[in-house]
């Protein structure tokens, strides 16, 4: 698994190499470093590490860190999201784009969703509609496309993939 850790180290030299050996006792490997002399917190510097690391071991390295008094501030997996944008084009309102939501968090796991309307056209008696959605999943974006070409072809509102 991947890893993101937040550690305050003491602002002593051979706390970031200190900080890093226990990865390497429990078979991990760095990915990424950024030791942040801007955000130091009672005489402790931050460390910021992302690691790989076998999930059996990540309590075996929390006890190494304790064991070597330093604090963790943070500890958590990171995962991919993909990101997409769509624009929706037509009789769209809150509680029709609620509706497409709804249908697209069954079929779906999204990490974030966000809206955004304009007024509605004085010409066309249309509204344009911005949603942006982070998926855990690359072909949950599959999953979300069919769901809006279905549903906007229903309603006669046209939607654009990747704006």
């Amino acid at each position: 698994m991947i890893v993101n850790a937040e550690l305050f180290v003491n602002d002593l030299p051979g706390q970031l190499i200190g900080s890093l050996e226990p990865i390497s006792l429990v078979d991990g490997n760095i990915l990424g470093v950024v030791h942040n002399r801007d955000k130091i917190i009672d005489h402790r510097i931050c460390v910021n590490l992302t690691f790989e690391v076998d999930e059996r071991h990540l309590e075996e390295l929390k006890d190494l860190w304790e064991r070597k008094d330093i604090i963790i501030s943070n500890l958590g997996s990171v995962h991919e999201t993909f990101t997409m944008d769509y624009i929706l084009i037509g009789d769209v309102n809150a509680q029709y784009i609620e509706g497409l939501l709804k249908k697209i968090n069954e079929a779906t796991t999204l990490d974030e969703v966000n809206v955004r309307y304009s007024s509605k056209s004085i010409k066309t008696a249309s509204h344009t509609s911005l949603i942006s959605v982070k998926a855990r999943y690359e072909d949950n974006l599959d999953k979300i496309d069919a769901i809006l070409r279905r549903e906007c072809k229903r309603a006669n509102v046209t939607y654009v993939r990747g704006v």
